[in-house]
């Protein structure tokens, strides 16, 4: 196990660079987390945001994500500030690109500090054996259902022994249909308020629901 830690150990002018931005950045992150809950504020900041609004969105995701700051609600504001298209694309991106970034985090700088907090250690040996075999299909598995932990599924991956490839590509295809849901849900939702098209606001929660409880049905039918 020793050996294992060591090996995904950073180098030492690394691990310092990390720290240094870390440091940098904290007071800039703390200004910024409260609008990841407040989603009225975070549409306004990002509209004011003119040219730069789509890297600023696409950054608050990534930092979210790796911080551990469910992203629900940036993705419903995507839907809101750039439509159903561009912010399901650019959530997407924001969304793979930020899992990517916690897995490492997970597998380098914190893999000590990540593996002792991870109480439930017979779901970390589950993710182990289930990714020997199948690892891109046991990630996809796991991305599609919407209300899985997202953020813990992001370090657990990274205190397995996946390929950052297979893990990566699941993430990006398994997110997509969720992705575009939340996002389809934050533009009908808005519709909803201003009193339009209401029905496309419960289709929108309907496939949601759906999706979520999918997954539940599957495993249940496995284990009759």
């Amino acid at each position: 196990m020793q050996h294992e830690v060591k090996r995904y150990l950073p180098r030492p002018a690394l691990l310092a660079l990390a720290s240094l931005l870390c440091v940098l950045a904290l007071p800039k992150i703390f200004e910024i987390i409260p609008l990841l809950f407040n989603q009225m504020r975070l549409l306004e900041a990002l509209r004011q945001s003119g040219f730069w609004s789509v890297a600023i969105f696409i950054l608050l995701h990534i930092g979210a994500t790796v911080i551990g700051v469910p992203g629900v609600v940036l993705t419903l504001v995507g839907g809101l500030a750039f439509g159903l298209v561009w912010g399901s694309l650019w959530s997407l991106i924001g969304a793979t690109l930020g899992a990517m970034g916690a897995f490492w985090m997970a597998r380098s700088l914190l893999h000590s500090w990540a593996q002792q907090r991870i109480h439930d250690q017979k779901l970390l040996t589950s993710f182990n054996n289930a990714i020997q075999d199948r690892p891109f299909a046991f990630v996809l598995s796991v991305r599609f259902a919407p209300i899985s932990p997202f953020n813990l599924v992001n370090f657990l991956f990274g205190l397995t022994k996946i390929h950052w490839f297979p893990y990566s590509l699941g993430t990006l295809i398994g997110i997509i249909p969720g992705v575009i849901a939340y996002t389809w849900v934050g533009v009908a939702g808005h519709q909803a308020l201003q009193g339009e098209n209401l029905s496309s606001f419960i289709i929108a929660c309907s496939v949601l629901a759906l999706m979520s409880a999918l997954p539940l049905v599957l495993r249940k039918r496995r284990c009759l």
